[in-house]
């Protein structure tokens, strides 16, 4: 591990401030087996990739999020079909 630490804010100023999408990011952290105090632990380079694959797991879920809630009921089949 490197001497250098990093900071959060600075790396999360790209749009990473809305609680639910903190809380997918969490979610994708915890799923590697990291909580967000252990990011500052790590070396850059891994924090960041850590960091860039949680934000790319909070944008897939948001806009599966925005998908259902925009056309929920939108695509139902005829009711002969069902």
């Amino acid at each position: 591990m490197s001497g250098k630490t990093i900071d959060l804010n600075l790396l999360l100023a790209g749009g990473a401030h809305s609680i639910l999408e903190r809380t997918l990011m969490a979610e994708c952290l915890l799923a590697e087996g990291y909580l967000w105090s252990d990011l500052e632990r790590l070396p850059p380079k891994e924090a960041k990739r850590l960091l860039s694959e949680a934000l790319q797991f909070s944008a897939r879920r948001l806009l599966e999020f925005e998908f259902t809630d925009r056309f929920h009921g939108r695509f139902r089949l005829p009711s002969s079909l069902n």
